[in-house]
């Protein structure tokens, strides 16, 4: 079985986050376990796997899987397997995907970016779970609820300086911690996502987290609804945001640094 490792949000190699991604070819999903156990071998964020859908709502069906759990909703992993399937020549304009959140669309442009067009995750003031700022390791000025993204969002002053501990991270959240605070040179918003809870100590680019992070910086920065962020990860990269709504567009670009078959 062919598989690719897949940088998503950036431009160049060894940048953005990378996912793994198999386009099946076969009826049906292979087992639960054995694709759980193929994320856990590759050891990345999020593995993706990919097969043609039968049905009048998608083409394709998309589900993801961090080392540890499968996951609802991945905004790099579902770019990355855009890339693929324009790569393979499968995808022609648009593309439609069956997921656990519920459908899913790609749009590649001719300039080498894919928009992802994903619900929108509403934030609600919440008060801070005890211990979260020790876990941080940073004084909290504001901490939100995402809903059904699993998520919290966590404004602070610096997200640059965090020294998280994880093991106390993972005891606080269901997925994962979206901390953030305003951006400069550039980009209208910075952040870092933390995921201990689901096997990723840290996130590389988190696009799902975009779509709280999109109205959370509309509401702050005037209404705007196009909106850069940089997550501010070790690797690092941009997420383009559009607010359309009740969704919230994510544009970025990728680039396929592996390719392989896998033999089991």
């Amino acid at each position: 079985m062919r598989i690719r490792v897949i940088d998503a949000f950036t431009d160049r190699p060894f940048a953005g986050n990378p996912a793994a991604v198999c386009v099946l070819d076969g009826p049906g999903w292979p087992d639960e376990a054995w694709m759980q156990q193929v994320a856990l071998e590759m050891n990345l964020s999020e593995t993706a796997f990919t097969r043609p859908e039968a049905g009048p709502d998608a083409e394709w069906g998309l589900r993801w899987f961090t080392p540890a759990v499968e996951v609802r909703l991945c905004g790099h992993a579902t770019l990355a397997t855009a890339h693929a399937l324009r790569s393979d020549g499968l995808l022609k304009g648009g593309v439609r995907f069956a997921t656990r959140a519920g459908i899913l669309t790609a749009e590649a442009a001719d300039d080498g970016t894919i928009t992802l067009d994903f619900p929108i995750a509403p934030v609600i003031p919440i008060p801070a779970p005890e211990g979260l700022a020790e876990a941080l390791g940073a004084p909290l000025i504001a901490v939100y609820d995402t809903g059904a993204l699993d998520d919290i969002v966590v404004e602070v002053a610096d997200v640059r300086a965090l020294r998280p501990d994880f093991t106390r991270l993972a005891a606080l959240t269901r997925r994962g911690v979206a901390v953030t605070a305003a951006g400069s040179d550039g980009f209208d918003f910075v952040s870092r996502f933390f995921a201990p809870a689901v096997g990723i100590p840290e996130d590389p680019v988190t696009g799902s987290a975009h779509t709280a992070l999109a109205p959370f910086w509309s509401e702050r920065l005037g209404g705007r609804t196009e909106l850069t962020g940089y997550q501010a990860s070790r690797r690092g990269g941009y997420v383009r945001v559009t607010l359309a709504g009740d969704r919230t567009l994510l544009t970025g670009q990728a680039v396929t640094t592996m390719e392989g078959e896998l033999l089991v």
